[in-house]
């Protein structure tokens, strides 16, 4: 049989207060990571996709989760935390966790943990992302934002597929608007989820995301709204132009919407 596929994290060092003995305590320590996990199918046919692997930033986030949650006394604790994140991801079937102290003696003293999937559970929180469709130019809210451009109003040439067509007009209507604001453009569901970890702000390009989404119109407002619900977003502000009316939110939709 073929073996499984693996993803790793090697030689990642972070200082964070850790330990049970009060010598410990109010002195941070470096911590050294490392964790492999074996992905429950192989990434043969994932065509060079980034939403259809198992991103490296699944394991850096799942460090910085657990070190951010709480202070530990154990690195068990610690670890078995880190590996309870990583296994909620789908792709992940097995993950082995080793944690180690760097300062305690001239060497490293730590320990590893191997855990397959369902044996553990995770906290399913996404960090939350703002929504914003950018009909006009607006001081940009702090925290992780994704925009959605405007429609440019270009004409579009007749026959051929005018769906693809308008998608890509948004797309290049993303890379303007980014290069205008000084921002990076996102267009994978992996960049996004990434923009919230990191609070940052970014435009969101949609044809690779919605493209083969039957019955979504490739007309902005609608594609915030999907966005929006897609991404379990915290609230989604219209930024409209001048006397222009806000959309009709969809009965249902449960996501605060305000407009800036």
């Amino acid at each position: 049989m073929d073996q499984p596929d693996r993803i790793h994290l090697r030689d990642y060092i972070l200082s964070a207060e850790i330990g049970a003995f009060q010598t410990e305590r109010g002195q941070p320590q470096r911590l050294r990571f490392n964790i492999d996990v074996e992905l429950a199918t192989h990434v043969v046919g994932v065509n060079d996709e980034v939403d259809r692997i198992l991103s490296y930033d699944i394991l850096t986030g799942a460090v910085a989760a657990g070190l951010a949650d709480r202070r530990y006394d154990l690195l068990e604790t610690l670890a078995e935390k880190i590996a309870a994140q990583i296994l909620a991801h789908p792709r992940a079937a097995q993950v082995s966790v080793t944690v180690e102290k760097l300062d305690r003696i001239p060497g490293a003293l730590g320990v590893t943990l191997v855990r397959r999937q369902a044996r553990v559970e995770a906290d399913q929180v996404r960090a939350p992302i703002r929504v914003v469709f950018h009909g006009r130019d607006l001081a940009l809210p702090e925290g992780a934002v994704a925009l959605v451009p405007d429609a440019p109003g270009l004409p579009l040439p007749q026959g051929g597929n005018l769906r693809e067509i308008a998608l890509l007009a948004l797309d290049q209507a993303a890379w303007a608007l980014a290069g205008r604001l000084g921002l990076t453009v996102a267009d994978s569901r992996t960049e996004l989820d990434w923009a919230a970890t990191e609070g940052r702000a970014v435009v969101w390009a949609p044809a690779r995301m919605v493209r083969d989404v039957a019955g979504l119109a490739a007309e902005p407002q609608a594609l915030a709204l999907w966005l929006a619900e897609r991404l379990g977003a915290s609230r989604l502000d219209w930024a409209l132009p001048e006397g222009a009316a806000q959309p009709a939110v969809p009965a249902g939709f449960c996501i605060p919407t305000a407009r800036l």
